[in-house]
């Protein structure tokens, strides 16, 4: 979500706590407001949540606001799905493996920028393609492994090229077990977009990119059932809804 703090001019910071997590708010001249980005966990308990708003003024005086935010339950659709046997039932090398993946993954997620790498609005990856799968739904693999699906898949055939939904920092580029090919980018202050089932390559770990910069070609790789490219937005490891985000209007 976004939330924005407006006609304070008047102060010289201004941070936030949402769900336990620190928000980052920064100025925007044009519409005279501060702003940031939170997030709610999927299967938060609906109910009123508290925003607790911290700032300093240009004089030095300390300003503090508490703010109840309603969040609601949704319902999710539920799906089957029918993938490779070793995909539900890895034997002991694939589980080796996806502990190694695992570990890699955590490593990427923790390599945060501390301030603020994008701007603008969150573009999407790919153009003129038809949403094949949504954010929430609950899905069944071979009738025995259950997960949520916590991104957006685009319907888009082997080779298409995908985009970088925004500026920042490539921290990981690499083929794991599940994803298949994976690009994760760093945006900072926790928030990345992540890239599955790619089949090439554009950048590397360390490359900096802009908004719209080719940095794949979506594929079939990994644990899917056939060419399409899966998205996830991540903000202080809450997956985010990419289809809500990409329909904000950033400053």
């Amino acid at each position: 979500m976004l939330i924005r703090f407006e006609g304070h001019d008047d102060l010289r910071s201004l941070s936030g706590t949402w769900l336990d997590h620190p928000i980052a708010f920064s100025w925007d001249k044009s519409s005279k407001s501060w702003y940031a980005i939170a997030g709610i966990p999927l299967h938060t308990t609906a109910g009123a949540y508290t925003l607790r708003l911290e700032g300093l003024t240009k004089k030095g005086k300390s300003f503090a606001l508490d703010q109840a935010i309603p969040v609601e339950r949704k319902a999710y659709p539920d799906t089957v799905i029918t993938v490779e046997k070793k995909y539900t039932e890895p034997n002991p090398e694939e589980l080796k493996q996806i502990a190694e993946d695992k570990s890699i993954k955590q490593k990427a997620f923790a390599t945060s920028a501390p301030g603020r790498l994008w701007s603008g609005d969150f573009e999407p990856p790919v153009t003129d393609a038809r949403i094949s799968d949504t954010f929430g739904t609950t899905r069944t693999f071979n009738g025995v492994v259950q997960s949520t699906h916590e991104g957006l898949d685009y319907a888009v055939p082997s080779g298409t090229p995908v985009h970088a939904l925004n500026r920042g920092t490539v921290v990981l580029a690499q083929s794991l077990y599940f994803e298949g090919g994976f690009i994760v980018i760093d945006h900072g202050q926790g928030l990345m977009t992540l890239y599955l089932h790619l089949s090439h390559f554009e950048v590397k770990a360390g490359d900096g990119v802009v908004r719209g910069q080719q940095i794949a070609s979506s594929g079939g790789t990994g644990r899917a059932t056939g060419p399409h490219l899966h998205i996830a937005i991540r903000w202080q490891g809450t997956y985010l809804d990419p289809a809500t985000f990409l329909g904000l209007q950033l400053p």
